[in-house]
């Protein structure tokens, strides 16, 4: 047996995507990714977890996974340093 091309698992998600009726100008694997990137982030799985499940090189090919989750970021905003400025 042997593994499964990125042609194959493209044609698999957007054949999946259309029979459940997903709307998304994505329709192959890079919603698959991204979803398995955001799904890992609500779990508690760090930027450098999902980077390393990924196969990222660099961090900053990651760090764009961080601003899809508005809730999860509030969560772990920190405070403005020193007063407000108004």
């Amino acid at each position: 047996m042997r593994p499964i091309d990125r042609i194959t698992v493209k044609c698999v998600v957007k054949r999946a995507l259309e029979r459940g009726g997903v709307e998304s100008h994505y329709k192959g694997a890079h919603m698959l990714r991204h979803s398995a990137a955001t799904a890992m982030l609500r779990h508690g799985v760090s930027l450098a977890g999902v980077g390393t499940v990924l196969r990222h090189r660099a961090p900053a090919m990651t760090a764009h996974y961080a601003k899809v989750d508005i809730a999860l970021l509030s969560a772990i905003a920190q405070p403005w340093p020193g007063r407000l400025p108004c």
